[in-house]
């Protein structure tokens, strides 16, 4: 069945997860299981109940998650729609994951798995600081044979998800038929250690395939071996639109030759975690309503900053009409 009309621009595809988030008193956790801070670390089902075991309470959070599962449930909160794949168990948590993305108005392109669905154990440093412990269960059992040329009908953009590069063929696949059927192609890095595991296949992908490219400081540095202004320059190098981000000082655009520093909003951070996958959709939401880059810059920002005041990587939905004004109001400042 083809997308309607009004369905704009974004397929995002990524692992389907259920997040985990707890608030570490220190890092002694960390350090225990052997989790370097501030990276995503793939784990096994048993180390990933041991972790469970060891922090989850009454305070911990569950939450639908993957880095581009919140992207998409985000974007569709903010007023943007699109659509979202990924694989998850025949099972409570994945009937929960559909369900919620639904209810968001989310084209769902689900597949189902005998392995259980995965989960991500986020653990929050008391500076705020996540880091992630993931257990992919039937999210890693997508295959190249799971994409199909009709899946892309209607989509302006396809969003990939950096965690996935570990599967090569899979992404390759997924890009490559995006392509002839003529979409932009957009990836996040995921994390510093995913990029220094597959630096080769991330430059080749890149200069090859990729049209945006979203990276932190850590990741952009992996990458290219600068820092983020000289690290801008050079994936921008590789493909159309690149943007790096630089956690409290903002972010840096540049497309061509434009390039902009964008600053951010204040924000009381309590929980890093989602605020990379909120900062895209933001830049999707401008992106696909045909803003300039700096007004798709300053809703990144705006969505970024809303993010890390809450725990966990979704937005409360009772914030979200409020967040539609201020959006509003960054457009119209821009006109």
């Amino acid at each position: 069945m083809a997308i309607a009309k009004n369905i704009p621009a974004v397929l995002g595809v990524g692992n389907a997860l259920v997040d985990v988030i707890t608030v570490l008193e220190n890092d002694s956790v960390l350090e225990q299981f052997d989790l370097p801070r501030g990276s995503m670390t793939l784990v096994d089902a048993t180390l990933s109940k041991k972790i469970y075991d060891t922090v989850y309470s009454e305070k911990s959070e569950l939450s639908t998650g993957g880095s581009v599962a919140n992207t998409m449930r985000t974007l569709a909160g903010i007023g943007g729609k699109g659509g979202y794949m990924g694989k998850t168990g025949d099972d409570e948590l994945g009937r929960v994951f559909r369900e919620a993305f639904e209810k968001r108005g989310i084209r769902t392109h689900l597949l189902y798995s005998p392995t259980e669905t995965g989960r991500v154990m986020g653990l929050v440093s008391p500076d705020s600081e996540r880091t992630m412990a993931t257990y992919l269960g039937a999210a890693a059992e997508m295959t190249p044979g799971d994409f199909n040329p009709g899946i892309f009908e209607g989509y302006e953009y396809l969003y990939m998800e950096g965690y996935l590069v570990f599967n090569h063929k899979l992404i390759k696949t997924g890009v490559e038929l995006a392509k002839k059927a003529g979409l932009k192609i957009a990836i996040d890095l995921a994390s510093y250690n995913v990029v220094d595991a597959n630096r080769d296949f991330l430059n080749d992908l890149i200069k090859n395939y990729v049209d945006i490219v979203f990276a932190n400081e850590e990741e952009a540095k992996s990458l290219t071996g600068k820092e983020p202004l000289e690290a801008l320059y050079e994936i921008s190098e590789m493909c159309e639109l690149a943007i790096v981000k630089v956690g409290k000082e903002g972010s840096y655009i540049k497309r061509g030759d434009e390039v902009l520093k964008i600053g951010t909003i204040p924000a009381k951070a309590i929980d890093t975690t989602g605020a990379g996958d909120s900062y895209a959709a933001g830049f999707f939401y401008g992106l696909t309503q045909g803003y300039e880059l700096e007004t798709c810059g300053k809703i990144a920002a705006l969505i970024s900053g809303k993010t890390v005041e809450v725990m966990g990587a979704n937005l409360p939905d009772e914030q979200l009409p409020l967040i539609r004004e201020e959006i509003k109001r960054i457009v119209k400042s821009r006109k």
